[in-house]
């Protein structure tokens, strides 16, 4: 979708029975669920039965018309199909083949099934959330291993482009979700594994508690980290003893006292309201945010003065709010052309388009070999 988003033609092929399983899933309209919305807009949908040898070429005969393919079966499986690289290159040698797994390529876990906490608890990112330990693991409470892989794939498929723009060659880009997520983290939760040899445990080296503090009526966000951020903090609280303390003198010392520099912080912001110290907190510039709920995000002043989350009409489901695409361009400006497709409702489109005749559709529809544009409120919706 980030990709289909700056303007990239998303094909997406599915199975003509049931398509994508998020389609199914609870809180939906017309037969299109949220996540399905909110996940696949800009795209467009093919129906093809992968496992019929006329759906296989169908398939083999778009590939030759991309740039690139993406697949996430489990490692062998592209191949034992019919669709892996070797497959795909000998209709169009200068492709970006991509596979994307959950586990990796090789090793034990490589043929395992995945779901986005395996990868959180395998990852290390469970105990990371935890802030210890030797406290419970804790997932965090969003998809962000599947989520954060999708990005880095929209990077790395950009990359093989421009490689490709300037070497005329295609390659393949091979990602798993648990190498997306250890490298996500390295670069700020795990300094205590670094240097090798002098290894710290990570209960030494993380606070239980976290930047989410109580006010008198609600909580807020403080975080400072500078000399000045920190001087800022002890007028915005009206605690200038705190400059005087031993402990907290620098940022190492604070980073060392952290638990002790963090209560005592909390202990003070609950003697106002969380407007009454936003307000001195901003007034001495200090990093600060209100904790908002879902609900209260899309009519925050920033949110909408920046126009991140906006209204579009869907031909089926009706009118949806959704975040626009993050990135702004100057010279090719992004946005939602179209909602998520119905299930192969740009089949006949698709095809048509590389040379299949209306007779030859109609042979493959007779013989179940591709879909057409399925009535939403037929699909199930679990």
């Amino acid at each position: 979708m980030l990709l289909a988003d700056q303007g990239a033609d998303v094909i997406k092929v599915e199975n003509p029975v049931e398509g994508d399983h998020t389609r199914a899933g609870g809180n939906n309209r017309n037969g299109f669920s949220a996540t399905f919305l909110n996940n696949n807009r800009n795209k467009r949908s093919v129906a093809i039965n992968l496992k019929h040898e006329e759906g296989l070429a169908a398939v083999m005969r778009i590939a030759t018309t991309a740039d690139v393919v993406v697949q996430n079966f489990r490692p062998g499986v592209a191949e034992r199909i019919g669709v892996g690289e070797d497959a795909i290159r000998a209709v169009n040698p200068n492709i970006v083949y991509v596979s994307i797994s959950g586990f990796g390529e090789d090793g034990a876990y490589s043929h395992k099934p995945v779901y986005d906490p395996l990868i959180q608890a395998l990852s290390g990112l469970a105990t990371v959330q935890s802030g210890s330990d030797q406290e419970r693991p804790r997932l965090v409470r969003t998809i962000l291993p599947d989520k954060l892989t999708g990005v880095t794939a929209a990077q790395a498929i950009t990359a093989a482009l421009l490689a490709r723009e300037r070497t005329g060659q295609g390659q393949h880009v091979k990602l798993s979700m648990l190498e997306a997520v250890i490298s996500f983290l390295w670069g700020s939760d795990m300094g205590s594994q670094t240097f090798v040899g002098e290894e710290i445990p990570q209960q030494h080296a993380a606070s239980f508690i976290d930047l989410i503090y109580e006010t008198a009526d609600g909580y807020i966000s403080v975080a400072v980290q500078q000399d000045r951020e920190w001087a800022a903090l002890t007028r915005a609280l009206d605690k200038p003893e705190w400059l005087e303390d031993e402990r907290f003198k620098s940022p190492a010392l604070r980073q060392r006292n952290i638990d002790a520099r963090l209560e005592m912080t909390q202990e003070v912001l609950l003697t106002r309201t969380a407007e009454e110290w936003l307000e001195r907190l901003e007034a001495e510039d200090v990093p600060c945010a209100p904790v908002l709920s879902r609900t209260d995000v899309i009519s925050h002043p920033q949110v909408v003065s920046n126009a991140i989350v906006v209204e579009t009409t869907h031909e089926h489901a009706g009118l949806l709010r959704q975040a626009r695409p993050a990135a702004r361009f100057s010279e090719t400006p992004v946005g939602i052309r179209h909602g998520a497709p119905g299930l192969g409702e740009h089949t006949d489109m698709v095809l048509a388009e590389i040379g299949y005749e209306s007779a030859d559709l109609e042979a493959l529809k007779a013989a179940r070999v591709i879909g057409g544009a399925v009535s939403p409120k037929a699909l199930k919706t679990g």
